[in-house]
């Protein structure tokens, strides 16, 4: 990604931004299974409250449900994942967006230790 990146304020963060097909570029999986679909995924589409977990070399592509929540003293953005075999919520440590918004970047932290950059173009 050439394109240069401007960190956005997490608590003044619309819900939209996380709309979209996020590619993960980065995993870290510490605690978490590795066989688990979250921690195969290549690709995550986001669209209205579906989400969609791809993982074309496993063969494996799973359909649930994802939503932002946020916590209520510091207003920080969590994404809570569901899908048939594995729920999950991630803590929205860092988005990142070109000034046009058409690329980004975002950092998740699992509840189960793993840890995810996922881009956008």
């Amino acid at each position: 990604m050439s394109d240069l990146l401007l960190d956005i304020n997490l608590q003044q963060l619309p819900d939209d931004y996380f709309k979209g097909e996020w590619h993960v570029a980065n995993r870290v999986l510490n605690r978490n299974d590795p066989g688990s679909p979250m921690a195969q995924a290549t690709r995550f589409v986001l669209k209205a409250d579906q989400l969609e977990a791809q993982a074309p070399a496993a063969g494996l592509s799973q359909t649930g449900n994802w939503a932002v929540m946020r916590d209520e003293i510091l207003n920080r953005p969590y994404l809570s994942f569901e899908l048939p075999t594995e729920a999950t919520r991630a803590l929205v440590t860092r988005l990142r967006r070109s000034a046009d918004g058409l690329n980004s970047q975002l950092n998740l932290y699992f509840s189960s230790g793993m840890e995810m950059q996922l881009d956008r173009a």
